[in-house]
């Protein structure tokens, strides 16, 4: 069957519907929801039971992009920047000279155990370098795997930062794969140049997109996720556009937002959670539908050779030795050696050989393949078994069925706040007053009347604050914030 415009729509849908469906049941017996969008991809396929012919690298690189796009965007939104900053040295080593010395480590294994170039062996370690973001997250929080002493920020930390390094990396070991004449020299300026203006644009395009989320008035809630797509992509394209590395760039932006008072923020984290997993679910079928199941099995020797040189080897060398200028217990650093899942990253940078023709590209492709199917299946439904052996997992705390109705909201007491004329926040939108994150306005009456609350609200003298806190400590702070001494 071929893929026409007259019926994607619902070969889609049915595709979307099966994937669900099956990752539900799949999840009661602890198998990685992302294999299965996998598997219905591949059953679907031209050599499945589907018979959907797609055979089509370039536009398998650009579904990937867009949803790399959106995993990266939604990963840094929900990346909380107090529980980073403890273990933001550990992560940003991790996530650079631990994805160099994996590549490395893993291209002179590839090197001296096949017939490989040197080149065409860097270019095959540095595409399965970084863990991957979609799976990370996906599985450690539809897991609730609780862990000990910020190892969850961490690992998600690490994975939601380090593709950049890994995708500079790929792109310079292909340009040497293509010009044998050049040197390794040759691409050190264009990894710095990639890096720091990946860093400076995320930082400049959070300000800016921060300024844009509260300062134009677009009347209606609903536009305020749809602004925020348009920024992210702009961040991106604007700074690959200029020679920087775009996914550092929307990572780093996202993080900036996330950890700001924005308007409609709650909207707009809730919609990219949303489209975070309606894009996984797109990017692991794509690629299911890419592969060719035949020709995996033609290297399934030499992948399962590859791939368990990558899990015991070589990324416990890029763990250990990225980290030993850190005090760190022995089971910690085991433990993020083992969640060095790979998922769509990998497969979606091993297009890139496809698309510039080199000899080897196909049979990298499917070793890639084999690879990261391998590491969902081995390291992605054990990591709560692991995290127990280690010692590094936490009692799970059992959650009953109407905790799911609770608001996520600070909830442990209610006061209601009068407004003096001569507050600070008197004719200030609620969004700017910097309100302390352990207490939520949930109404205000004003005149007799209640007025809803949200972060375009604009406060009023004399208004009464209906305000839910954490604890009654909460409550000195809402009036620091008021009196204008926070």
């Amino acid at each position: 069957m071929n893929i026409t415009t007259e019926n994607i729509l619902l070969i889609g849908s049915i595709l979307l519907l099966l994937s669900i469906i099956f990752a539900k049941r799949a999840f009661k017996f602890g198998v990685p929801t992302l294999l299965l969008f996998l598997v219905v991809g591949m059953l679907a396929g031209s050599e499945g039971i589907g018979g959907i012919h797609f055979d089509d690298p370039k536009l398998a690189q650009f579904i990937g992009l867009v949803s790399f796009n959106f995993i990266m965007f939604s990963g840094g939104l929900d990346t909380n920047w107090n529980s980073v900053k403890p273990i933001l040295k550990e992560g940003l080593a991790l996530s650079t000279i631990g994805v160099l010395l994996t590549a490395l480590s893993l291209g002179g294994f590839v090197w001296l155990v096949t017939d490989f170039t040197i080149y065409e062996s860097m270019l095959l370690g540095s595409i399965v370098s970084s863990t991957d973001a979609a799976a990370v997250f996906s599985i450690l929080r539809s897991k609730n795997l609780a862990l000990k002493t910020n190892l969850r920020p961490t690992l998600e930390f690490e994975s939601g930062s380090n593709d950049p390094m890994a995708y500079v990396l790929t792109i310079s070991f292909l340009t040497l794969v293509i010009n044998q004449d050049q040197s390794v020299a040759s691409i050190i300026p264009i990894f710095f140049q990639q890096m720091i203006l990946g860093g400076i644009l995320g930082i400049a395009f959070g300000k800016f997109s921060k300024l844009c989320i509260n300062k134009l008035n677009l009347d209606f809630e609903g536009l305020y996720p749809i602004l925020v797509i348009a920024l992210m992509f702009a961040t991106f394209s604007a700074t690959d556009a200029v020679g920087g590395n775009g996914f550092l760039a929307i990572y780093i932006c996202a993080v900036y937002l996330g950890n700001q008072d924005l308007i409609h923020k709650s909207t707009i984290l809730k919609m990219f959670d949303g489209l975070a997993w309606l894009m996984q679910i797109v990017l692991f079928l794509t690629l299911g539908l890419l592969v060719f199941p035949s020709q995996i099995i033609e290297v399934a020797g030499i992948g399962l050779l590859i791939a368990v040189a990558l899990i015991f080897l070589a990324r416990p060398i890029g763990v250990f030795l990225s980290l030993s200028p850190f005090k760190m217990k022995m089971r910690r650093r085991v433990y993020i050696s083992w969640v060095g899942l790979r998922g769509a990253v990998p497969i979606v940078f091993a297009t890139y050989p496809l698309l510039a023709g080199i000899d080897k590209a196909n049979m990298i492709f499917n070793i890639v393949f084999f690879i990261s199917v391998t590491s969902v299946i081995l390291q992605g439904t054990t990591l709560s078994v692991v995290a127990d052996w280690l010692n590094v997992g936490l009692p799970e705390k059992p959650v009953a069925a109407n905790d799911r109705y609770i608001l996520d909201l600070p909830k442990s007491a209610m006061k209601e706040v009068l407004v003096k004329p001569n507050s600070f926040a008197v004719n200030q939108r609620i969004v700017d007053i910097h309100f302390p994150q352990t207490a939520f306005i949930t109404m205000i009456k004003r005149d007799g009347n209640f007025v809803r609350a949200g972060g375009s609200t604009i406060i009023e003298a004399n208004d009464i604050l209906v305000v839910l806190l954490d604890n009654e400590d909460s409550l000195k702070q809402v009036n620091e914030v008021l009196a204008g001494n926070a």
